[in-house]
């Protein structure tokens, strides 16, 4: 066994340790200088970069969006006003579980899905280490359970901000419009440095419109903040500036009693100061509550309005297309007398019907047993539609055209808001155009008494009567009538834009259509002759329409009492006054109303009664003073001009050669 055992040998097992340790030594010194490199490369190569990142963990930047501009109408009564509120916002990058973290919430204040699907989207768009509001207008009793519980809810803050109201959230949810939150593709045409910190913007009427003006621009300040976020104390500010604050030339009580005659019909009104354009009462039945989609509506709520036969989210002020029936015929009627087609004195003789040389059909009239022997005066007073059939073809749909866009007719007149639309004034080159077909005679015929393609918006109807009113003056119609920056002492008025003026051959035919209009309402005849009170202070021009819906069949009874009132005739109404110093002008649709005479005249009645009821009888008889409302239009504004003269025998030329 002894000899089995093997001798160690210390020379061996020496050399080994030193091997060894020499390897240790040499692989403590790699891994040194590798700990010494790396070192040297965060300490002194990257110095800079890590101090900066050090920074921005101590020091933040943080939007102060700006306070938004205020909306008045003309008697300084607010419209649209920022109150305080209470917002319920989340920093993702505070938040462990964002899903987790909303069903926590969910049981202590209401979070509709409408709320949880914008906050997501949010979430996705915006950084991190930003607040994203999940619930706007939290209530007092809301904000008291969450702060009792925000020890247990990481990234969740309470906010105090303003928010959007609307006063008057029906009355003017057509005009005004509203602000909603941003959109992602809102968000893609906003500039990202002034919108910071901002969650909404104007998405329809004057908020939409005059949204540059309204924001403001935004502000910063640099914070110190803690590890988790907290702010510690302010280092650098940078105040926002505050939105102009806008006055408009609406009338919010007029607008009022505008809606309570409309007692819940469905149409349009607007009224125009035919002095300077000013837009004194626009409205639009059924309307809608524009506080509803400030902070965002609900899926059921806003399918109710969006799918109802109603449509009162339709601004039809701006948007409605409709036949004008009879309200056209004072027009044409000038239009005859301008274009030398017919004379002062020039009659006819209706008996009933109109026929086309060579053709058996009949284009009746609204009096089946006709109106007899027919003058200028007596076709507008009784409303003869022979009397226009006649004078259409005679004219021609191309004059008929040419003359009526002068006042507006198929072409947008302007607003100072976005969407409106054009109407319709046809020519032979548009059917050409647009259908790819040749212009009948017939066409032309009814086009006379406003039916067939012929289609006005309420505003392009109610800036013609202002432009007839007026003597030929024709405005851009204007909502907002000044601008207040924050550091100015007064507003900024916007001055009145005469677009061009119309050409007046003889002003003796002007007078004469103003006189025909005149009788419509205090005629005994007139058709609008219930609006001629007994106490009545001035005298009112006007005349009544009706615009079929659908077309009767030649040898068919129209029957009013058996139709659904979807199908009966629209009803209009267009006037000014006093007749003779016009104050007003205004124009009335009322959708399936029937008569313009019954329906659409006492609408107009009551709100030119309310309106020229702040005016003493010296005022109402009083000229209207122009000279003092043309030159400041000429500072701001270079107007497209027409010469009365030249343009006039132009007319007067195309007209002897056809």
């Amino acid at each position: 066994m002894a000899q089995r055992q093997h001798l160690k040998d210390h020379f061996i097992e020496q050399r080994i340790f030193h091997n060894r340790s020499i390897a240790a030594i040499f692989f403590t010194l790699i891994l040194f200088s590798v700990l010494l490199s790396r070192l040297f490369f965060l300490q002194i190569n990257s110095h800079e970069h890590f101090t900066t990142l050090s920074q921005n963990n101590r020091v933040s930047v943080q939007a102060i969006p700006p306070t938004r501009g205020l909306i008045y109408d003309r008697n300084g009564i607010i419209l649209a006003e920022n109150l305080p509120s209470y917002t319920l916002q989340i920093i993702p990058e505070q938040a462990a579980d964002i899903d987790t973290l909303l069903e926590k919430l969910s049981l202590l204040v209401n979070l509709r899905d409408i709320d949880i699907k914008k906050f997501k989207k949010e979430v996705r768009r915006k950084r991190r280490f930003e607040g994203i509001p999940l619930r706007f207008r939290l209530t007092d009793e809301e904000v008291a359970i969450v702060s009792v519980n925000l020890h247990r809810l990481p990234g969740v803050e309470i906010k105090a901000q303003l928010s959007r109201f609307y006063p008057y959230g029906k009355a003017t949810a057509h005009v005004v419009g509203y602000v909603g939150r941003i959109n992602e593709k809102e968000l893609k045409r906003l500039p990202v440095t002034n919108y910071s910190g901002t969650n909404h913007t104007g998405k329809l009427g004057v908020e939409k419109s005059y949204e540059a003006l309204l924001h403001g621009q935004v502000g910063y300040q640099k914070v110190e903040t803690n590890v988790r976020g907290r702010v510690l104390r302010v280092l650098e500010r940078s105040n926002p500036v505050p939105g102009n604050d806008l006055y408009l030339n609406l009338d919010i009580n007029l607008q009022k009693v505008a809606i309570e005659a409309f007692e819940n019909k469905r149409g349009a009104l607007v009224a125009i100061n035919p002095e300077n354009g000013q837009l004194l009462a626009m409205v639009s039945m059924p309307d809608y509550n524009a506080n509803l989609f400030v902070n965002g509506i609900d899926s059921k709520t806003y399918k109710a309005l969006n799918t109802s036969w109603e449509r009162p989210l339709f601004n039809r002020t701006i948007l409605g297309g409709y036949p004008p029936g009879s309200t056209v015929k004072p027009f044409f009627a000038l239009a005859g007398l301008e274009l030398n087609v017919i004379q002062l004195d020039h009659e006819i003789f209706c008996p009933g019907f109109y026929r086309l040389k060579g053709k058996a059909h009949k284009y009746r009239d609204w009096k089946k047993w006709g109106h007899g022997k027919t003058d200028i005066t007596k076709s507008i007073v009784q409303s003869c539609d022979v009397f226009y059939y006649d004078l259409a073809f005679q004219m021609g749909i191309d004059k008929m055209h040419k003359f009526m866009t002068y006042f507006g007719f198929g072409k947008k007149s302007g607003i100072d808001i976005l969407g409106e639309r054009s109407g319709l004034m046809p020519s032979k080159e548009w059917k050409k155009r647009v259908r790819k077909q040749v212009w009948f005679p017939g066409e032309t015929v009814i086009a006379g008494i406003g039916q067939g393609y012929v289609l006005v918006t309420p505003i392009q109807l109610a800036l013609a009567t202002a432009t007839l009113a007026n003597g030929g003056q024709h405005f851009q119609p204007q909502l907002v009538s000044s601008i207040q920056r924050k550091d100015d002492l007064f507003p900024r008025r916007v001055s009145p834009q005469v677009v061009h003026n119309v050409p007046i051959l003889r002003k003796e035919n002007w007078q004469e259509v103003h006189h025909a209009m005149t009788e419509v309402i205090h005629g005994a005849r007139g058709t609008a002759r219930r609006l001629n009170k007994p106490d009545l202070r001035y005298k009112i021009a006007g005349k009544t329409g009706t615009a079929q819906v659908f077309t009767v069949a030649q040898d068919a009874t129209y029957k009013e009492d058996e139709l659904e009132e979807r199908l009966k005739d629209h009803a209009l109404f267009m006037s000014f006054a006093p007749a003779q110093n016009p104050k007003i002008a205004i124009a009335v649709v009322v959708e399936n109303g029937g008569h313009g005479g019954s329906v659409a005249a006492p609408i107009a009645g009551k709100v030119i009664e309310a309106y020229l009821s702040q005016f003493s009888d010296e005022q109402l008889k009083s000229p209207a003073k122009k000279e003092a409302i043309e030159k400041p239009a000429k500072k701001q504004h270079t107007p497209v001009s027409i010469d009365p003269d030249k343009t006039a025998a132009i007319l007067h030329e195309e007209h002897q050669h056809g």
